[in-house]
């Protein structure tokens, strides 16, 4: 008795639809989705040009073969390099991840939507050139802003509920689902390319976690989105061809994505697509930290203008959400930057000793400090399951960290509690002047004063920011 196996070809999973409709039919009219895109946009790029000060960093950057010029290709903010829109991207999303400074999501999954700028300052700036080459008009940062918001939705409305890092997989995934998407829009799918380019997205290989968790973190992490935005742009032009795509990529039995990838589930959606993400996306400001350390740090740094002595400390306890204690509850040796940036305990000792914590606090030079390990042994984790629940709260999104300090003598110092980082929404106008101080900052780093006054004159405001063509705003920051 034979089994036949069907090979009608099936319509398109309904999640590629969702997307590929929402890309090209939904009208953006929150005014707060607009202006967040603008501080996101700043502080995405102000975040590279602090990066490029890394030689780590510099190492990756580049043409894929050295002296490769690319007429009408896109720039990189930040250097002289005019590459191919994928490696554009590559530069750019790596840049932007290096010193894990940029905007952050948090939910079931977690991660930084502005990642995907990588693919869409990239692909925008190589359309403008191209265009303006042959007698056409050049696409407004008006698009780019557009595309940032609905590439930070479709990250952020997948991560709500659905958590890949729990089947081992790397939130670099969603980036290059987005930038997928949003790039596929800017080069003029039509919506059968578009959902075929969205399929190869997912029959991708995808990222491990592996260089995110001990023992094996390491320096990947910080070009593991760019990896990924570029990646996005490379199947974007593919599918631009004519290339066929794969309507049930993840429905198909035992071939699927849900079946392969996802231990048989499907996706599961808290909400339709708009633009919420943008609106409640988490900026980090005073920290390059892991964000869900962040109010942890800033505890510890109202802690320490308390204590005179590091040595009279006997115990620190951290209440927190499961989260963290998953991520970065970490004990042991740490062996590079990468490892430190995602310990909550040295993220924690390095601003009680110090009363800072800055990105060249990773490094060894600072890390070699005795104290810090010292420190670190008397730091505890345990999970407060309200926190946990707020965490996960959609009216809340609280990333709350308390810390308990505990003396020799017996003496218990008040608990420090913070339950919204800076850089939340509940906290923005709090924040917003201090993410342009955060840009202005890095613009110092790499440009000299007339030039910055000049990014300044033509970034700060919104309303002209999106009249400029993205060539010429481009322009105003290589080297």
């Amino acid at each position: 008795m034979s089994s036949h196996i069907s090979n009608e070809r099936p319509q398109p999973d309904k999640v590629l639809v969702d997307i590929a409709d929402y890309v090209l039919n939904y009208e953006i009219k929150n005014d707060l989705a607009w202006q967040t895109a603008h501080y996101c946009l700043l502080d995405t790029l102000g975040c590279g040009f602090e990066a490029l000060t890394y030689p780590a960093c510099n190492k990756l950057l580049g043409p894929v073969v050295p002296g490769t010029i690319v007429p009408n290709g896109a720039k990189v903010p930040g250097t002289s390099y005019q590459l191919d829109p994928i490696q554009a991207a590559f530069n750019l999303g790596a840049i932007v991840r290096w010193l894990d400074f940029n905007d952050t999501w948090l939910a079931a999954e977690w991660g930084h939507p502005s990642d995907n700028l990588g693919g869409i300052l990239a692909v925008a700036d190589w359309l403008s050139r191209t265009a303006i080459a042959n007698g056409k008009p050049a696409l407004k940062m008006k698009d780019v802003l557009d595309a940032m918001i609905r590439a930070h939705e479709i990250q952020g409305v997948m991560a709500l509920e659905n958590s890949f890092n729990k089947v081992g997989l790397d939130h670099v995934l969603l980036v290059k689902l987005a930038t997928t998407a949003v790039v596929g829009r800017l080069i003029g799918l039509t919506r059968d390319e578009l959902i075929n380019a969205i399929s190869l997205a997912f029959v991708d290989g995808q990222s491990l976690r592996t260089y995110r968790h001990s023992p094996n973190t390491g320096s990947r992490k910080s070009w593991a989105a760019g990896d990924a935005t570029s990646r996005g742009v490379r199947l974007a032009l593919i599918a631009k061809t004519g290339e066929m795509g794969y309507p049930s990529v993840l429905t198909a039995k035992t071939w699927g994505f849900y079946d392969v990838s996802f231990k048989g589930n499907q996706f599961r959606f808290q909400r339709d697509y708009g633009s919420y993400v943008m609106e409640n996306v988490l900026f980090k400001i005073s920290f390059p930290a892991e964000f869900h350390s962040q109010t942890a740090v800033e505890a510890a740094m109202t802690l320490h203008k308390q204590i005179k002595n590091i040595d009279s400390i006997k115990k620190i306890t951290i209440r927190t959400h499961e989260a963290a204690i998953r991520i970065i509850d970490k004990k042991g040796p740490l062996n590079n930057p990468a490892d430190r940036d995602h310990c909550i305990q040295y993220m924690v000792a390095v601003p009680l000793i110090f009363g800072r914590l800055t990105a060249a606090d990773y490094e060894d030079s600072v890390a070699s400090d005795p104290r810090i390990d010292i420190l670190r042994d008397k730091i505890i984790c345990v999970e407060d399951p309200q926190f946990t629940k707020d965490y996960h709260d959609p009216e809340k999104r609280s990333i709350a960290n308390a810390l308990t300090v505990e003396l020799n003598d017996g003496t218990k110092l008040d608990e420090v509690v913070v339950e919204y980082p800076i850089g939340h929404k509940r906290r923005r106008a709090e924040g917003i002047p201090l993410l342009l101080e955060k840009f202005k900052i890095n613009l110092a780093r790499k440009f000299p004063e007339k030039q910055q006054r000049t990014i300044l004159d033509h970034s700060l405001d919104l309303k002209k920011l999106i009249d400029t063509p993205v060539n010429e705003f481009v322009d105003k920051m290589v080297i």
